[in-house]
Formats: C-alpha cells, structure tokens, sequence
C-alpha cells in the first residue's frame, strides 16, 4: 500500500461514527455558515449608522450592501470545485481566514470605498468557505447520520436568518467603545480566529480520489453568466431600469447554455469540468436543485419586504423590528431539527410539501393579519403568522439539502454544494429584483396619496400584502415541484447500511490527505 493509500484510509477511519472529533469538526464549520448567514443580513440595520459616519453616497451605500452578495454568488462554483482539487479543510481554512481578515478591514474602514472594496473581498472568500461545509459533512458523516446533521445545519439556516438584522441592531445601539456601526464587522475577528484554530485540529482533509484540474473557461463563463444575471436585478430598480441591464439579463441564459456545452466537451477531452453535468443526471439533485431556485425566490421576496414594511412602514425601530423575528426564528430552528430526524425517515418528500403548504398558511394569515390592523398592527398581532411561517420553512431547509445530496458521489461533494448554494443564491437575487416590482411598484403608485404617517404606512402595507400574496404563489409552484423529489432520501431507506463495513469504505475512497 502507498503512502497516499495509507493517510487515505487513516483519514477515512478518523470519519467513522465511533470518532467524537467529527462533532467538533461539525461545530467549527457550522459556526462559519452561521457567521456568513448573519454578515449577508447584518449590515442592512446599520445602513442609517454607517451612512452618517462615512458621508456614504446613495450609490456607496448599494455597493457596501450588494457588493457582499454579487461577489458571494460568483464565487460558489468555483470555491465549491476547488475544495474537490485541492482539499476542503484546505480551502475552508483559506476561505475563513479571508473572511476574518476581511471582517477586520471592514470594521477598521476610514471611508465608503474602503468599505466597498472589503465587502467585495469578504463576498469572495465567504465563496471559497461557505461550499466546503456541506462538503465537509457530506465526507464526514456516515449516510445515516446526515439526516440529523442536515437537521441541524437548518436550525442554523434559522437561526441565522433573524439573527443578522437582530444582532445588528443591539451592537449597533449599544455602540460598544464609541464605535457605532463597526462591532458588527469585528465581532467577527474572535469568532473566525477560534475557527481557524480549532479547524486545523479538529477538520479531516478530503478531496477527490482522481486528479483534477480547475476549469478557467468554466470559472470565467459561470462567473459572466452570473453576474449579467445578478448585477442588474441588484442594482436595476436604482437606476430606473436601464436598457443595458435588460439586454445584461437577456444574455444571461445564453452564456449559460455556452457554460452548459463546454462543460460537456471538457467532460469528455479529460474529465475535469468546472460543473459537473452528470449530477443533474440524479433526479434527486436535479429536482432538489429545482426546489432551492424557486425557494429562494420567495425568501428572497418575502425578508426584504418584512423588513422595509416594518422600518419604513410602520416606523418601528431596528431593535424592535429585530425582537419581532426571534419566534420566527425559534420556529425554524425547532422544525428543522424534527423533520429530519423524525418526520423524513417515515412520511419522505411529504414533509416537505408539508413544509410549503405551511408556510402558505402562515402568509395568508399575514395577509389578513396586515390588513385587519393596518398602522396599528403590533409586534403581538404578527407572532401567530411568523409561528407558523417559521415551522414551515423550517420543514423545508434541513430535508432539502438532505434530499438534494442524498444519492451525490462523495467524490463530487464540492461541486454539489457550490451548485446547492449558488442556486439559493440566484433565487434570492431574482426575489429582490422583483421586489422592485410586487413591493415598490404598489409603494411607488400609493405613497403621492398618502399625507400622514397613517397613509404611508397603509400604502407600505399594501405593498407588503401584495408581496405575501406573490410569495404564496411561489410557495404553490414548490409544492407542485416537490412532487419530483424521491419519496425519501436514499439513506433514510438504507438506514445506514451502504456505510458499514470495509466493502463501503473500498467503495468510496473519499477521502485524501
């Protein structure tokens, strides 16, 4: 047996149930998504702070909140197959640093173009770091221990969601040693400081079992294609639309099919591919994949609305607003952990269709809710919708990713979670683009009518029934494209068995120094 052989199949021992450290490992790299899931968010509740310290222009103020974002999902790909070359603990260790280093640049920034620059560097190594933690669980854990995982990893997706805006607005209000909004950028330095440490301990090294190389024409054109996507849905309703960004969007499906036919002759002259098309071949993945666009389209709707409705609407201030969202966010967290650990195992896709009608439940009854009080409506009157909201989406998050993963080859891990990410991604960018035309559109025809603070925030409810009542139409189409998912995930009906063993372990050689 090689050298190589040998740090294999000791790496691959270190990754069986008996070992504890895989739990530690599990720990570091969810406390890396949960610090991405809150820093996507958190900035939002200090633009007024951030604002008046920098003297930020309006356009500085779309950048330092986009910039994060457009950098993040160009990257997903790419990060994601990188950690199948060249080592996921490797790239997540890169990726953290990066951010950690960027956190602290962020929060040290002396004007709006520093700020930028860092968010769109934060943006890039979230992209190398986020990818490798599905990975990273995905080679770690034995079949049938991913559904508890995956149940957790949704209540992080839960907690993590509420938990930027919320947190932002107590660091930003305490205003910790005079530094305003800066906390909300440092707070990270201790956080990304214990990960790396801790993650060199404790994180097992995998990569791919053959050798591949990075696809620079796949990277460039995956990159083009989502950015002439993203750029003018994040950047469009500012500049009133412009020509360009339609002809940019219009464009974007055709750089697409160009990456799609490349990929197939670069599949074939060596086997190395950027995106790995034979995972679409996987009606799990395929469909699951089709789930996390369209879900993402209604997130993305729906927490922009919320919070504009609330902050603008209704006047409340960013702390309330914030404590408005913990139940929501309790909701998640505890449906999330339920579903997969209880429910998928005997009921299968039905809890997901569950999850979705649910959440349609919870929007209408916020719909109504919304209209019945008006301007008056309390933080009291919204918790039973958010409730039920939470406890739906949280049936959702934690069985998806399990279900989109469950029948992927480890040895394409990497490629498999940039694609899950840059996928949610790309919905959340086309729910805010239309955003600009469920919410501001009706805000835009009512608020010359409104003369008070009673017509304004009427008019800012409107728009938002008119965004819940779009978010449930999507809801409605899920659950129409959740018939598609397998009726339970692979591992849930072996039960485990396909990973014990030595045959498993000769089978999937996963894992390598």
């Amino acid at each position: 047996m090689s050298a190589h052989e040998t740090d294999a199949a000791t790496e691959a021992d270190s990754s069986t149930p008996g070992d504890s450290r895989r739990w530690i490992a599990l720990a570091i790299v969810m406390t890396a998504a949960f610090m991405d899931l809150v820093d996507a968010t958190i900035v939002n509740i200090a633009i007024p702070s951030i604002e008046h310290d920098l003297g930020a222009t309006t356009s500085a103020i779309q950048w330092i909140t986009a910039g994060y974002a457009l950098a993040f999902a160009a990257g997903l790909i790419t990060g994601g197959r990188l950690g199948d070359i060249y080592g996921r603990k490797r790239l997540f260790l890169l990726g953290t640093a990066g951010f950690t280093v960027a956190s602290a640049l962020c929060g040290l920034a002396a004007n709006s173009e520093m700020l930028v620059a860092s968010r769109l560097l934060q943006g890039a190594a979230a992209a190398m770091m986020v990818p490798q933690v599905l990975s990273i669980v995905h080679v770690t854990f034995p079949a049938h221990e991913r559904g508890k995982v995956f149940g957790m990893f949704g209540a992080v997706v839960g907690l993590g969601a509420v938990s930027g805006p919320l947190l932002g607005a107590l660091l930003t209000e305490w205003n910790i040693a005079g530094l305003e909004w800066r906390p909300i950028f440092l707070i990270n330095l201790p956080v990304g400081v214990a990960a790396l440490l801790l993650g060199r301990m404790y994180i097992t090294e995998s990569k791919a079992p053959k050798a591949l190389r990075l696809d620079l024409v796949g990277v460039l054109l995956v990159t083009t294609a989502l950015l002439l996507l993203i750029y003018p849905l994040t950047r469009g309703r500012e500049l009133d639309w412009p020509l360009w960004g339609h002809v940019m969007m219009a464009a974007s499906p055709l750089v697409f099919a160009a990456l799609v036919a490349y990929e197939r002759y670069k599949t074939r002259k060596d086997g190395s591919p950027l995106v790995e098309l034979s995972l679409f071949r996987v009606k799990s993945f395929a469909a699951g994949i089709a789930v996390q666009l369209t879900f993402g389209i209604a997130l993305g709707i729906f927490f922009l609305v919320w919070t504009l409705y609330m902050q603008i609407g209704l006047g409340w201030s960013a702390l309330k607003a914030g404590l408005t969202g913990v139940p929501f966010s309790i909701a998640v967290s505890m449906a999330a952990g339920l579903s997969v650990q209880l429910l998928v195992p005997r009921f299968g896709r039905k809890v997901l269709q569950a999850g979705a009608l649910t959440m349609v439940a919870g929007i209408l009854l916020y719909f109504f809710a919304a209209g019945r009080y008006g301007a008056e409506i309390s933080s009291w009157q919204m918790i039973p919708a958010l409730v039920v909201m939470g406890l739906g989406m949280g049936l959702i998050v934690a069985p998806l990713t399990d279900a989109v993963l469950s029948e992927v080859p480890k040895e394409h891990a990497g490629s498999a979670s940039g694609l899950i990410n840059m996928t949610g991604q790309m919905g959340n960018a086309i729910g805010l683009g239309l955003v600009a035309v469920v919410f501001f559109g009706v805000v835009d025809d009512r608020l010359p009518a409104a003369t008070s603070p009673t017509g304004v925030a009427e008019a800012f409810a409107d728009a938002f029934r008119n965004s819940l009542g779009w978010a449930a139409v999507v809801l409605a189409g899920i659950f129409l494209v959740m018939f598609a998912l397998p009726a339970k995930p692979k591992q849930h009906l072996e039960a485990g068995a396909s990973d014990a063993g030595p045959a498993a372990a000769e089978k999937e050689p996963a894992l390598a120094s």
